[in-house]
């Protein structure tokens, strides 16, 4: 009797194995998990904390460099860290789209990490990840929102050039363009407005706004700061000269980048036509702008979700050892 429930404990195992590497050569996707690495590197979260805490530290405008980084991922193929490859054989990076080109920055700072990390434990922690937790980490030393990364994406083996191009909202898009675009991945008007107040920190050059400046088309823009921003972007040249996106608080996470929306102190034309251009997200503007905890409430949420953007699992993609290349 016994060796018979033996045996049949045995194939009952092997059918577990079996439907297991099923799953598993079909590339099934898996959940991401906040506790993906508490086995495999239990330190991952501190060491991504640190290495992001001295880089806000020596400059404060990282914190948006290292938000943006993620969105901007996310927003091409998923988040899947294909931003952060360089150019390399069949490999055309997305640093050198039209969104990235001289403005995305903070690469360094997630090399630093990646090594931290790679130190630690080896070709564990994903580059992906890495952006995710950074974001975070960042708005978090602004003063913003503390959310839960739900981790275990993998790394791309590609990047999509012509996605960085056109799947990124744009500083002169249309709103109906922009709505376009966060609907392409999954999100909505809350989403789109919430996560547009990403803007309360960091700045923009003068090429990405100077258009609205001098097209005839500032009857948005009050016109006091329409001055103040001309005395500074003239109609030619001074195209890196750096502007608050927030002139209330640039360098700190809160909702004084709505209440500039309804002062019409937007920088961007993309930031004030949602005050302008639409009643369902000027309503939300002007909720944000009244009641800061709900903005919190509503970033945090369209963070989450935005992470969850086509993100790579199981067996699909790689841990990259260099986040600039494949391995």
């Amino acid at each position: 009797m016994g060796s018979i429930k033996q045996h049949y404990s045995t194939l009952l195992l092997l059918l577990v194995i079996a439907i297991a590497a099923s799953f598993l050569n079909a590339g099934e996707a898996f959940p991401l998990s906040s506790h993906f690495y508490g086995h495999s590197c239990p330190r991952a979260l501190d060491i991504v904390r640190s290495v992001v805490a001295r880089a806000v530290d020596r400059e404060p405008r990282m914190a948006a460099s290292l938000l943006r980084l993620h969105f901007h991922d996310c927003f091409v193929k998923g988040c899947d860290a294909s931003l952060l490859l360089d150019s390399n054989g069949p490999i055309a990076s997305e640093k050198g789209s039209k969104a990235n080109k001289n403005s995305a920055r903070g690469f360094e700072v997630i090399d630093e990490i990646k090594a931290a990390l790679e130190t630690e434990c080896p070709g564990t922690v994903s580059c992906a990840d890495i952006l995710a937790l950074a974001a975070r980490d960042s708005t978090v030393l602004a003063g913003g929102p503390d959310w839960e990364v739900a981790l275990g994406r993998r790394d791309s083996l590609d990047a999509s050039l012509s996605g960085s191009n056109n799947n990124i909202p744009a500083p002169n898009n249309t709103l109906q363009a922009i709505v376009t675009k966060f609907k392409l991945q999954g999100l909505d008007i809350v989403d789109l407005v919430a996560l547009s107040g990403g803007h309360t920190i960091g700045l923009s050059r003068c090429t990405s706004f100077r258009q609205r400046l001098y097209d005839g088309h500032t009857d948005s823009l009050e016109e006091g700061y329409a001055w103040q921003l001309r005395s500074r972007c003239p109609p030619s040249g001074g195209d890196d000269n750096l502007f608050p996106l927030d002139l209330v608080s640039p360098a700190r996470f809160d909702n004084s980048y709505y209440k500039n929306l309804v002062a019409g102190k937007g920088l961007l034309n993309s930031d004030q036509v949602l005050f302008t251009r639409s009643p369902e997200t000027s309503a939300l503007v002007r909720l944000y702008a009244d009641d800061g905890g709900l903005f919190f409430d509503h970033f945090a949420k369209a963070m989450i979700k935005m992470g969850n953007i086509s993100p790579l699992t199981g067996d699909h993609g790689e841990i990259r050892k260099n986040c600039r290349r494949i391995n």
